[in-house]
């Protein structure tokens, strides 16, 4: 690279750099951007499958493969956490909303539920989870192995539970998510190939800050139309959200005490894991063809996951039972 090439790209990846230290307030940022700016998101909107193409590819870029390699030895319990998300969780969701009727009377709300219960756990779990001082290396793992499953696991229960609300058909769904990952993990190998994880590691924080801009376009597209739904009926959108924390809530609580037997430090972080729904993967997925709805839920879903950190803190550090380090 000649030396004025390198002039030029230095103050671009600067301000990535910058712009990735910035971390929690950065996504906090986004969210009011997205929500202060409808007509970026009605622009953005028709990109949303690239931008999960683009935050897939960067996760899988950043893998550890030490701290994947680390779990291998506890096969069953990577099973049987990577299982409770993709298998327990859709089910009891689906045959819970349709056996109480909810999915006869609020369709595109059940949709949108089911979307969320089928997705995998979002890429930034493990981070998340290590950020609030728990381990996060089986998170990682089991994030991985949800993933990869998720192409066979949500052709079954869409065509089981919701393929009416789809314009597309549960096959062409596995299909699309199968390509969505299948091509942003052959990437990601190249990349790492090429450039190396050592070199990777060093530009952390470059990377995070074009995860932030990949992530704007992400945000704006889901929260554009969040302040015209608040405007025309703000008790429906309230009520909403409310139901938001409280499917989060609840996936939270069932799976701490379904887990509660491997330690409760283990069970926090795969509840924790299991509430953070990777939900843009489905709408990528989905080619974003869903209700209105449908797609206000999923962007008012976003509300607890990013809370998560700051009102589950208080309950982490009285639960965690592994000793406080000494000042």
């Amino acid at each position: 690279m000649s030396a004025q090439l390198q002039r030029c790209l230095a103050w671009p990846v600067a301000a990535l750099a910058w712009l990735g230290r910035q971390g929690t307030r950065a996504l906090a940022a986004l969210v009011v951007f997205g929500i202060a700016c409808p007509p970026l998101g009605a622009v953005l909107r028709p990109y949303v499958t690239e931008a999960v193409f683009m935050l897939l590819l960067i996760s899988f870029v950043r893998i550890d493969l030490a701290a994947m390699r680390s779990y291998v030895r506890r096969p069953g319990l990577v099973l049987a956490a990577s299982l409770w998300g993709t298998v327990a969780v859709p089910l009891v969701v689906g045959l819970g909303g349709s056996a109480s009727g909810f999915a006869a009377t609020s369709p595109d709300l059940f949709l949108g539920l089911m979307l969320q219960a089928v997705a995998s756990p979002m890429m930034s779990s493990p981070a998340l989870v290590a950020l609030m001082g728990l381990d996060a290396t089986l998170v990682l793992i089991a994030l991985v192995t949800g993933t990869l499953l998720v192409p066979l696991t949500a052709p079954v229960f869409a065509y089981f539970f919701f393929s009416d609300g789809l314009s597309l058909s549960p096959l062409s769904l596995g299909l699309k998510l199968f390509m969505l990952m299948a091509g942003a993990l052959l990437l990601a190998g190249l990349i790492r190939y090429l450039v190396g994880g050592q070199r990777i590691a060093r530009h952390t924080a470059t990377i995070d800050g074009f995860n932030i801009l990949v992530l704007l376009v992400f945000v704006s597209a889901v929260m554009g139309t969040v302040a015209g739904s608040f405007l025309a009926d703000p008790i429906g959108v309230l009520l909403l959200i409310a139901f938001a924390f409280l499917v989060f809530g609840a996936i939270l609580a069932v799976t701490f005490f379904a887990f509660r037997g491997f330690g409760t430090e283990l069970a926090l972080a795969v509840a924790l894991m299991s509430c953070q729904r990777n939900m843009g993967l489905m709408m990528g997925g989905a080619e974003g063809a869903v209700p209105d709805l449908t797609w206000l839920y999923f962007a008012l879903a976003q509300f607890p996951i990013y809370l998560s950190p700051q009102l589950l803190m208080p309950l982490v550090r009285r639960l965690q039972t592994r000793p406080v380090p000494a000042a």
